[in-house]
């Protein structure tokens, strides 16, 4: 597996990490909890057809202290709406997960103009407290990882420190990322998005784990029924809050049916169109074609009078 492009932008006087890797129309992924400490599988398999663009959370992995200023909802979304927006060439196709989701969902109904199509995967930002989330910063020491994928080694190996960091400069961002996550959606998971949902138009995906021990299946139907704009909901069997770790190829193939895998951007269509052979004249109604051999002849003849 080859690694991704890097590049960055400025957050809050930090520098932010953006990964890209692949070819064709831009799609944007807002990782979930944890963030992005490596290139996934997921993000590998929409890359065989689509430019994957993976920008990194401010606070997670890739995200420097640019959380630390982020104070209110608006100060999350206008710096999530930057991270979308760095993608450019207009509206993208944008797939947010777990508390990506969240932001995700968000900047489509604050900027619609800037999101073609929409999947949410396991998407949090709602709380009914009749049915509420589980509440994925009081478990215990390693409830995290049983918590969040169907085999908490998957998490494990997600989570697992790159080479080159220092363990102990690892385990603090690690604990920066949650620290991140929470600022977002302490305590409940409640975001305020129900007021503004109706405001997504972008046809969008909701794609729930069968096994998501974080939110309830009911969660699918309130999104469905909550956005603006046409909604599909989709499970995925065997797979936990985290689908994008549990089940890379499944939740790939569904968000490429739903953004269109095979679609090239307007640059790279414009490359691969052929050149048009201009049409021949057609001669005037009524009139005659000359042969070219009797043209000749008269010349030749005329020659020779000479």
């Amino acid at each position: 597996m080859s690694e991704p492009s890097a590049r960055t932008i400025r957050i809050n006087d930090e520098d932010v990490r953006i990964w890209e890797k692949g070819r064709g129309a831009p799609v944007v992924v807002l990782a979930g909890f944890g963030g992005l400490p490596r290139w996934s599988d997921f993000l590998e398999r929409l890359c065989r057809t689509r430019r994957v663009i993976a920008p990194s959370l401010p606070g997670f992995p890739g995200g420097g202290r640019a959380h630390d200023r982020l104070d209110t909802q608006m100060d999350w979304l206008i710096a999530a709406h930057d991270l979308v927006a760095a993608a450019g060439g207009g509206p993208v196709d944008l797939i947010g997960v777990s508390v990506g989701a969240a932001l995700a969902a968000d900047v489509a109904a604050l900027w619609p103009n800037l999101v073609r199509r929409l999947v949410l995967v396991s998407p949090l930002g709602l709380c009914d407290l009749s049915d509420p989330p589980l509440d994925i910063f009081a478990q215990p020491p390693g409830g995290m990882d049983v918590a969040l994928t169907a085999d908490p080694a998957t998490y494990r190996r997600h989570m697992a420190k790159p080479d080159g960091v220092d363990e102990l400069e690892w385990q603090i961002l690690v604990l920066r990322a949650n620290e991140a996550a929470a600022r977002i959606l302490w305590p409940l998971g409640d975001t305020g998005l129900r007021k503004r949902m109706r405001r997504i138009t972008a046809p969008t995906l909701i794609v729930m784990g069968e096994a998501d021990k974080i939110l309830p299946r009911s969660y699918a139907r309130k999104f469905a029924g909550g956005v603006g704009g046409k909604a599909t909901v989709k499970t995925i069997p065997g797979a936990g809050h985290l689908a994008d770790l549990d089940a890379p190829e499944a939740l790939a193939k569904m968000a490429l049916a739903h953004c269109g895998g095979a679609v090239t951007s307007a640059s790279a269509a414009a490359r691969g169109k052929k050149k048009s052979t201009p049409a021949r004249a057609k001669p005037r109604s009524g009139a005659k074609a000359k042969p070219a051999g009797r043209a000749a002849g008269k010349k030749r003849r005329a020659a020779k009078r000479r």
